[in-house]
């Protein structure tokens, strides 16, 4: 290669004599010669990775690597793999940092052509041996890429303030989204800790693009509910007790938009099946419940009738440990029933409107027994996220939801400290999964399903201005045709005009809220 080694020193006087060619020929021979038991130029070209090397030779090796990325196997070259994802870009110059993103790009296409072969054949006459373990092995492999990526750490804080407001909520802004570089994303995107952060957020979103395009491909040969099937097993053993996994389950959410009477319907059932069994863990009902809140909130392609059918269960669920429980708060005794009371109260706070507006819901709503249990001695509004609370009372004082007499005191106060108690070291009290997807080519698949706080925040704005589209609310909802629908969750022809004691969001608008004095909204 024209490098030798001293004291760890690369030196580079022979480097200007080689060609290009003839490195990227003497590479690949370096790289091939490892599992034979030569290791010498290859310990020479791991050390070429470390910046204290001599930089001559960093840039024409990077570019030579990138000739040679079919050679590189993750098992014998572990070593250069690790120094190159563990690299801080920034501490390169320029043109070191155009050859490194080079070979970053090229190993992105040998994985991302790995798997368009492997969907390939999972669709051929293999598929049915090799569809399961391969799909699982997917599904796998984007967890072990997001759970690689961290968040922005300024996004969010403890008390979970303004999780609403985290929302890409202006239209121009979020219609522009698709167009920006991931790494300039507004409030509430990722944060690159390390160069390898950025790896894996570019690769796992090109994967899931693929992933999509797969479920799309087998929605069209009419077979999406079998890979779903397989796809639902495996969001139960990966996905969802990964610790706050942040983009992986939207292979689910996309899945479900694909076909909302089948898989929405059986996405839905399992995880509501799960929160309300008594045979799971813990975290695993508070995992599951947490994801249901957030699909049904998120997900536009599910009528109100569907959204309110799954709040009953919920409901009833909370009902009947009200009815066998009480005593004093206690967050970790009871964790599993708060969960299931800011999973309601989080519903409501996006869907509350498109409920009330048909009067069989509203009264399926108004039928519920929510102010038992909100009212219940454990004291849900204490210990839920201060947020979810107070967005929840300033929509139920205005839909006249229910009422709470005027003893009902919670000494002007929300501690969030209750809400981490109950959340655990894990956080899900503030475990929103089904919050904006910030990938730049997965956006464009999700949005058009996706339902956005901007699409149902009312008008309680700080400067008092109504909101001259809340009219349209409900046309964001499902196919843009308003929110008619029956009571298996489909759309229905027949309309329903709103009665006379609708919901009154102008005079939200004309209130001042916040966290200390939200709990006086349902002083009557």
């Amino acid at each position: 290669m024209g490098m030798e080694v001293q004291n760890h020193k690369v030196e580079s006087h022979e480097m200007g004599s080689i060609s290009d060619s003839e490195l990227v020929y003497h590479v690949k021979e370096t790289l091939r010669a490892v599992p034979l038991g030569d290791r010498h130029n290859y310990e020479l070209l791991v050390a070429v990775m470390h910046l204290e090397s001599d930089r001559d030779v960093l840039e024409p090796s990077l570019r030579a690597l990138s000739c040679a990325v079919s050679y590189l196997d993750i098992v014998h070259h572990e070593a250069l793999l690790t120094s190159i994802f563990n690299t801080n870009m920034w501490a390169y110059e320029p043109y070191e940092m155009d050859a490194l993103m080079a070979l970053i790009i090229s190993l992105l296409k040998m994985i991302v052509i790995y798997v368009e072969n492997m969907l390939e054949l999972e669709k051929g006459e293999l598929g049915e041996l090799v569809r399961c373990p391969m799909l699982m092995a997917l599904v796998d492999r984007l967890i072990d890429l997001d759970v690689e990526i961290g968040w922005d750490d300024n996004s969010h804080d403890d008390s979970g303030k303004g999780i609403f407001e985290m929302d890409l909520e202006d239209t121009e802004e979020a219609a522009c989204h698709a167009e920006q570089d991931i790494d300039k994303l507004p409030k509430g995107s990722l944060s690159w800790k390390s160069g390898k952060e950025q790896i894996a957020a570019e690769l796992l979103d090109q994967l899931m693009v693929l992933t999509f395009e797969h479920l799309k491909s087998c929605q069209s040969e009419g077979r999406l509910i079998e890979v779903f099937d397989i796809l639902l097993q495996s969001f139960q053993i990966t996905v969802l007790n990964a610790y706050k996994s942040k983009f992986a389950q939207f292979v689910m959410f996309y899945a479900c938009a694909l076909d909302p009477e089948n898989c929405g319907v059986r996405f839905s059932t399992m995880l509501a099946g799960l929160f309300v069994s008594g045979v799971h863990s813990q975290l695993t009902r508070m995992s599951a419940v947490s994801y249901l809140a957030s699909f049904l909130s998120r997900a536009k392609f599910l009528s109100a009738s569907f959204v309110i059918r799954f709040l009953k269960r919920l409901v009833d669920w909370c009902l009947e440990y009200c009815k066998v429980h009480g005593g004093d708060i206690n967050p970790k005794a009871h964790r599993v029933f708060y969960s299931g009371c800011q999973a309601i109260m989080y519903v409501l706070c996006f869907r509350m409107r498109s409920i009330m507006d048909i009067p069989r819901l509203k009264s399926q709503l108004l039928l519920m027994p929510l102010e038992t249990i909100l009212k219940h001695e454990l004291n849900p509004f204490k210990v839920c996220l201060p947020s979810v609370v107070c967005e929840f009372l300033r929509q139920s004082k205005a839909a006249h939801l229910f009422t709470v007499s005027k003893t009902f005191i919670f000494n002007d106060l929300l501690e969030s400290e209750l809400s981490r108690a109950f959340g655990g070291l894990e956080r899900l009290d503030m475990f929103f999964p089904f919050d904006p997807c910030l990938l730049k080519k997965c956006d464009s698949y999700i949005r058009p399903n996706f339902v956005y706080w901007s699409m149902v925040r009312t008008t309680y704005h700080d400067d008092d201005e109504v909101d001259s589209s809340e009219e349209d609310v409900d046309e964001d909802f499902v196919d843009g045709k308003g929110d008619d629908v029956m009571e298996d969750g489909m759309r229905s022809d027949e309309e329903e005009d709103p009665d006379d004691d609708e919901f009154d969001y102008n005079a939200l608008s004309k209130m001042s809220i916040t966290p200390k004095n939200c709990v006086g909204l349902m002083v009557q």
